[in-house]
């Protein structure tokens, strides 16, 4: 196919060659009804460009095929037989996958260090989760994906279950042998479905781990916003399977996606494209190098550790990792990684990745270049200089048997059941009926249907007096908790 195209962007050139006058949404009509104190800050092409899908260009719904060649081409692009474009991020691209594959009251093994996207599928959904244990690093206190042996030895206890999903890259960018899964599945007569979010740039480069399609996996969701070059909320999800039905797939994103699709987002994720076809080997081969002198300048750092393939990798911990997630070890400063990355947005306005107990991280992508690199290795090494004047804050991180709650009751019942709140000291035993995610990474630590421990209350509760945020609670400060109402 000819990647020198662009079909949406274009159709959205030909849309303003041609001189079209729209009698119909967006009301700012191309941007003559902004208010100019809004288009002095977001600028005036975003409000030109932002059509209507289906007044002007196309949809996957209408007669022009822009759409639709856009996504034949992203699929070609990257050896799928069918990619689908969503506006709704990967949030919602999870949801249509899982549902293409199970249905209410139907099981599906999930690995549980999950996105808080899939716990809200399972909500809306009642699909029955069965959770298949992450590899855990006790030394590091960190979860790496599940290994084939682990979805194995669940499908032989739930053989009814409808298919598979991981996560791989995981935010701490560790991957799952993705390959050894798929075989599991497949012999089982199931579809591996791959939440790849962090994983956009995984086709484009040989030294980079092997993705989801490569690697045998039937239905993969990826964030085209976190390290491509898309805008925010930009996703695709791709097909090649003889499990599942693309019209079923089709027909489970249409239920979720928007009816009114953002030509903004559609262009960009176009645009992207095309670059990495012509460009992503050169741009990655940069990009890797400069990830290598990162890594290995944070690391002549007191205090700093950047973690390698050898901390990461090996029997009973990941698979793989990605190179340009650089995971910073800062323990030896004995300090949260919470208060530094706050301390580093505060001080030097540079905004790191994720950061937890021990923890931060600097996500580099194709965009960054040496400034960037020395910007940012300044700011570590004013932070090393000043860390002693950080507060002391000890997040009390339970292992793995404490992590790993009961769950009680499905997903769906908890969170739309009868609830009440109570003091975290005594929702200990209770069953939750919220999430509990800490963010970033934005994996819970309790879903709905669990039922709570002391430790993992402990966990939550240390966690938010050094930093961490828990966004999806009802009571952020974690003073009390959401739980199933219990019957007297």
């Amino acid at each position: 196919m000819d990647h020198s195209q662009a079909p949406v962007l274009d159709a959205l050139l030909d849309y303003h060659r041609t001189g079209q006058l729209v009698f119909g949404p967006p009301g700012h009509k191309q941007g003559r009804g902004t208010d100019p104190r809004v288009s002095a800050v977001l600028g005036e092409s975003v409000f030109l460009n932002d059509v209507l899908a289906t007044a002007g260009l196309d949809d996957r719904r209408g007669s022009r095929g822009v759409l639709r060649r856009a996504e034949e081409l992203m699929a070609d692009a990257v050896d799928a037989d069918h990619t689908f474009f969503s506006t709704c991020g990967s949030s919602l691209s999870v949801k249509a996958a899982i549902l293409a594959v199970a249905g209410p009251h139907e099981k599906l093994l999930i690995g549980r260090d999950v996105h808080k996207s899939v716990a809200s599928g399972l909500i809306l959904s009642g699909v029955r989760p069965v959770w298949v244990e992450p590899r855990w690093d006790p030394g590091l206190h960190l979860a790496h994906p599940p290994a084939a042996a682990a979805f194995e030895a669940a499908f032989g206890e739930h053989p009814d279950a409808k298919g598979a999903l991981v996560t791989s890259p995981s935010p701490y960018g560790t991957c799952a042998d993705l390959s050894a899964i798929a075989r599991v599945c497949h012999e089982h007569g199931r579809p591996l479905i791959v939440d790849e979010a962090w994983g956009a740039h995984l086709p484009f480069h040989p030294d980079l781990p092997s993705w989801a399609m490569d690697a045998g996996a039937d239905l993969c969701v990826t964030s085209v916003h976190k390290m491509g070059s898309g805008l925010e909320q930009g996703s695709v999800f791709h097909l090649k399977s003889d499990f599942v039905d693309p019209g079923v797939l089709k027909a489970r994103a249409d239920l979720l996606d928007t009816t009114s699709p953002s030509v903004l987002v559609h262009a960009a994720l176009d645009g992207w494209r095309r670059q990495m076809v012509e460009h992503g080997q050169e741009l990655y081969d940069r990009a890797l190098a400069l990830a290598a002198e990162v890594r290995a300048a944070v690391g002549d750092l007191d205090g700093l550790r950047a973690h390698g393939r050898e901390d990461f990798c090996g029997p009973g911990r990941a698979f793989d990792m990605d190179p340009l997630q650089v995971i910073i070890d800062v323990s030896a400063l004995d300090r949260a990684g919470y208060a530094m990355a706050d301390w580093l947005r505060e001080r030097h306005r540079v905004n790191l990745h994720v950061s937890d107990h021990r923890r931060i991280s600097v996500q580099l992508s194709h965009a960054d270049d040496e400034g960037t690199a020395r910007r940012l290795l300044e700011a570590l090494g004013d932070l090393v200089e000043h860390a002693h004047e950080l507060p002391r804050a000890a997040v009390e991180v339970p292992g793995p048997a404490e992590l790993r709650l009961e769950q009680a009751m499905p997903p769906r019942d908890a969170f739309f059941g009868p609830a009440e709140q109570v003091p975290w000291e005594e929702a200990a035993g209770r069953v939750t009926a919220e999430l509990l995610t800490p963010y970033p990474p934005g994996v819970p630590a309790a879903l709905p249907g669990e039922r709570l421990d002391e430790a993992v209350l402990r966990y939550l509760r240390t966690g938010v007096d050094a930093g961490m945020v828990v966004p999806d609670a009802m009571d952020g400060s974690l003073r009390t908790v959401r739980v199933v109402r219990e019957e007297d």
